[in-house]
């Protein structure tokens, strides 16, 4: 459902040319599921798959050497006012460390990975392709590296 590879990721710069009812999105450090929650009553999340994969190319560069590992990709829709607004993907290496990441079944991860101060955020990056915005971030779990990229549909700004 959404490719990667054919957005354009960097390194926020202030100086780009990012609309201004993006940027508050974009570049929040905070929980993107407890914003969601602030704005939308009826805020869910609906799984749309949950399995082993195999990570795009630009997906593994960022989290490193995987070699023989078992790799989950979890993709989800976070709803508001009963539609899409945010499509994320996630990147989970199967290890001790993910265990209990792998079994929240329709919770938000954004809860738990926010809420454990144990996880943290590591590299933020934004991208554009055809005017959807979006950004990915790596979280450090114990040892293990994931990616969580978030794509933010027109939706969310209405």
């Amino acid at each position: 459902m959404f490719d990667p590879e054919k957005f354009q990721w960097r390194t926020f710069d202030a100086s780009e040319d990012i609309p201004a009812h993006v940027l508050p999105w974009l570049l929040d450090n905070s929980s993107l599921t407890a914003k969601l929650k602030n704005k939308y009553s009826d805020f869910n999340v609906t799984v749309i798959s949950q399995a082993e994969n195999m990570p795009y190319d630009c997906e593994r560069k960022l989290l490193g050497d995987m070699a023989g590992e078992a790799i989950v990709v979890r993709e989800v829709e976070l709803i508001g006012k009963q539609q899409p607004v945010v499509f994320a993907r996630s990147v989970i290496p199967k290890t001790s460390d993910t265990d209990k990441l792998l079994a929240i079944g329709s919770r938000p991860l954004g809860e738990i990975l926010f809420d454990d101060p144990l996880i943290y955020r590591d590299q933020l990056e934004v991208g554009q392709h055809q005017g959807t915005w979006a950004r990915r971030s790596t979280f450090v779990v114990g040892t293990t590296k994931l990616l969580v990229s978030e794509i933010f549909l027109e939706a969310l700004y209405a």
